[in-house]
């Protein structure tokens, strides 16, 4: 039995065993014993996940004919099957407070809302290892200063140590995808707070992004008609050129002037 891929659920099935093994070596866990996979398809990485014994494995998976197959043919993972959309999961529900790593070869489709998902959960989730597109993967970890640093680049790396592990070509796939894939790590990276107000923040680093060509004058006085007040220097730059540490003193700028 096999599954068919669903275009419209961006299912790509990793067949190479290796990669797999290599995908799920990279979890770090520390003390942590808990893991969620997200979108497992026919169970590639989870058989992996399976044989780490110190491991308690769950997975969720939208795809009824995939449930089936990793029913019938992982028969120990029956009562570890969520069958729904990670994305509409209410996680603290299900973990509680205690936390877990999260791990898959997330569709192309909804990648990044996996991670906007994460962000707003990042207390329950300290690790994340998932292969994405690569182009959306080397979004996520460059730096400032580069043209592809954006809004996932920044509020990922205000919470997590962001790593490249390696890139997946396409072969590897059942179908094969047309671009490359890419494995991260993300790890939190010890912050408990912002120092800042987090909703301003998303607005600023959201409204920043969305003018990305325009100078930061432009794209923040949206905010306060008192603009002009800010760091001089600051207004005449773009926002790739920001860091976080930049991006949260930008913040807080704003704030007193509202």
């Amino acid at each position: 039995m096999q599954v068919r891929a669903k275009k419209g659920l961006g299912q790509h099935f990793l067949r190479d065993h290796r990669i797999a093994s290599d995908i799920v070596d990279a979890l770090a866990m520390g003390d942590r014993t808990k893991v969620l996979e997200v979108g497992p398809g026919m169970g590639v990485l989870t058989r992996f996940l399976l044989e780490k014994k110190s491991f308690e494995t769950t997975v969720v998976e939208i795809d009824r004919e995939s449930v089936s197959y990793l029913k019938s043919n992982i028969p120990e993972l029956e009562d570890r099957i969520i069958e729904g959309d990670f994305l509409q999961m209410d996680l603290r529900k299900q973990f509680t407070t205690e936390p877990f790593s999260l791990i898959g070869n997330f569709p192309y489709n909804i990648s990044s809302q996996i991670l906007f998902k994460v962000l707003d959960n990042r207390n329950l989730i300290p690790e994340v290892v998932g292969m994405l597109q690569k182009e959306v993967a080397e979004r996520i970890c460059t730096g400032p200063g580069s043209k592809t640093y954006g809004i996932l680049s920044v509020l990922l790396q205000a919470w997590y140590k962001v790593e490249y592990l390696f890139t997946v070509n396409e072969e590897v796939f059942d179908p094969p995808p047309k671009v490359k894939s890419a494995v991260i790590r993300l790890s939190a990276n010890g912050r408990t707070e912002l120092g800042c107000n987090e909703k301003l923040f998303k607005s600023v680093v959201k409204q920043a992004f969305n003018q990305r060509r325009k100078m930061l004058r432009n794209s923040i006085k949206s905010f306060t008609p008192r603009y002009d007040e800010l760091d001089a220097h600051t207004l005449t730059r773009r926002p790739e050129q920001l860091s976080v540490e930049e991006f949260i003193r930008l913040t807080n700028e704003i704030e007193k002037l509202l």
